[in-house]
């Protein structure tokens, strides 16, 4: 076992307590992982595996336990004092790993740099456009709005808050002069959480220590951890069972019952909230990976009609992707969230596999003799990815609309999805892509994915389809200014039926269902943001 290591000697057990005559103990862990961050910079891109690694040193202002409920980050209390100001109480006494007090000059640098991010993939302007962050001492923020915004307390939970004395060599007003190689180095890699960054290879690892000047309320039941970066399903289970790591993430489903049936191992699965969906170009007419049946350029986009959209709904069939490929483990989608989470629509179910229904609808489009396609999609971002985009393909395929397959790692498929094409718009025209709420309800999917793309107003900041609706677009607006739970809940749920049920803005194909294995002696709590966290990983008591 590698999880508890004395310094130069043997491992012991957990529980054993050393005498004065034995060496200081270190707790180590290693946790395999499959997906590398594209970089350690907060602002850089708002992707799950940046936001999991890089919140081991950057705290935010509020935080999610594992189950999405609001925690105390280096805020301490939050509360509206008005209409439209929250105001906030900082955590007296922590540190910058330089040893550098945060104070609310720091809260306000990182609102600022993250609201101006120029230069990296889906930003996090959803999440800062719209609010003023004034200091009124140290140790109070007043976040000011044009009109009452009850989501503040989710969006906050966003915003990771680095130093403003960080330093580095990015040019002046170009991302406040710090630029995404000096977090990468570890130059700005200046945090106040429950750890600090030792260094990144890329291709192989990242290693932290313990943060010793933290004084947060995160476990810091590790001394290092190491995450090691294996995006090869047989090599991180191999991995796994060799004892070379303590805990694995995505652990591929066509090995969930072997595993379990290991008495050195355990596993923790849970229910996620991130919907695998696809998205389709419904702004240009012609559309660089749409053609006719024999492959040649189409001058019209038959993916702007939405009963098109539709169409290719009915074709795909869910049952069978979560049976067959997903081997059982995951839930088919009809909508942004799951059961049990704020603001989804009563409405709408999983559409059923229907091709009758389908070509009546392409008919209806005046595209009865169907069309070419491409699908795009990573190949090391979700669980399955490749094989789902394969799928999805030969539902296509079979029932008319012959559609190839492209798919690359997720480091050179996010920056061409985002802004591949001509004057940085989307290079694709169909693509798979995933989405886990942010906020813990409806209102982050609505605004990054189906808002009509508006940068100056931080709406459609992951909408690579370019969906746009002004009817849903005024109903969020609404939600976001609802204090009234309930009322918000129905006007979220209204503009979800619009951007799903009505236009096909998207077409959502299932929710992740994740699985954690640790070695014995180890428990991983399950994330519904589906994080990867050391301080979610203990010995167990």
């Amino acid at each position: 076992m590698s999880f508890i290591r004395k310094l130069g000697g043997a491992a012991l057990a957990v529980g054993i307590l050393a005498s004065p005559a034995m060496p200081a103990m270190a707790a180590e862990v290693t946790i395999g992982i499959r997906s590398e961050p594209s970089s350690m910079d907060p602002y850089f891109h708002n992707l799950g595996p940046n936001n999991a690694m890089i919140g081991h040193v950057f705290e935010r202002l509020i935080d999610f336990d594992s189950k999405q409920q609001l925690i105390a980050g280096l805020a301490t209390s939050w509360k509206p004092i008005s209409d439209t100001v929250w105001e906030l109480k900082l955590r007296p006494g922590a540190k910058f790993t330089d040893g550098t007090d945060f104070t609310a000059d720091d809260v306000v640098y990182s609102f600022e740099r993250a609201d101006g991010y120029e230069g990296g993939n889906s930003s996090f302007r959803t999440y800062t456009k719209g609010k003023t962050v004034k200091k009124i001492d140290d140790m109070t923020i007043h976040i000011e709005t044009e009109s009452p915004y009850p989501l503040m307390p989710n969006d906050l939970t966003t915003i990771m808050i680095m130093s403003s004395d960080a330093k580095g060599t990015g040019e002046a007003g170009k991302n406040k002069g710090v630029d995404a190689k000096d977090f990468n180095d570890g130059t700005a890699t200046i945090g106040t959480g429950p750890y600090k960054f030792v260094e990144w290879k890329k291709g192989d690892s990242i290693v932290f220590e313990k943060n010793d000047g933290y004084n947060g309320q995160l476990p810091q039941d590790w001394d290092k951890v190491t995450f090691k970066f294996i995006p090869e399903e047989p090599s991180r289970v191999a991995a796994l069972l060799a004892g070379d790591v303590d805990m694995i993430d995505n652990v591929p489903t066509v090995d969930i019952e072997r595993l379990k049936g290991e008495a050195d191992l355990d596993l923790s699965q849970g229910v996620s909230n991130r919907v695998i969906y696809l998205h389709l170009d419904q702004e240009r007419d012609k559309s660089p990976f749409v053609t006719d049946k024999d492959g040649n350029p189409l001058d019209t986009n038959p993916l702007k009609d939405p009963k098109v959209r539709k169409a290719i709904s009915h074709l795909i069939n869910r049952d069978a992707i979560v049976a067959r490929v997903m081997e059982g483990v995951a839930i088919p989608a009809g909508q942004l969230l799951p059961d049990g989470f704020f603001g989804r629509s009563p409405n709408l179910t999983a559409d059923a596999y229907d091709p009758a229904a389908a070509k009546k609808l392409l008919a209806e489009a005046g595209w009865a003799d169907g069309f070419g396609l491409t699908i795009h999609g990573p190949n090391d971002r979700y669980i399955n990815d490749a094989k789902i985009a394969e799928a999805v393909a030969q539902f296509l395929t079979a029932n008319g609309i012959p559609t190839k397959v492209e798919t690359m790692p997720k480091n050179v498929y996010f920056s061409r999805a985002s802004k591949g094409g001509p004057d940085g718009t989307p290079e694709f025209s169909f693509i798979l892509v995933g989405w886990g709420s942010g906020t813990g309800e409806a209102s982050s999917p609505l605004k990054s994915l189906l808002a009509t793309h508006d940068p100056s107003k931080g709406m459609g900041a992951s909408n690579r389809g370019r969906h746009s609706n002004p009817e849903m677009d005024k109903l969020l607006l609404e939600a976001l200014a609802t204090v009234d739970d309930a009322k918000r809940a129905t006007l979220l749920a209204k503009a979800t039926d619009i951007g799903i049920g009505e236009d096909q803005g998207i077409i959502p194909l299932h929710y992740q269902v994740n699985t954690w294995a640790t070695q014995k002696g180890l428990t991983y709590n399950p994330r519904t943001d589906e994080r990867t966290i050391a301080y979610d990983l203990s010995p167990v008591k």
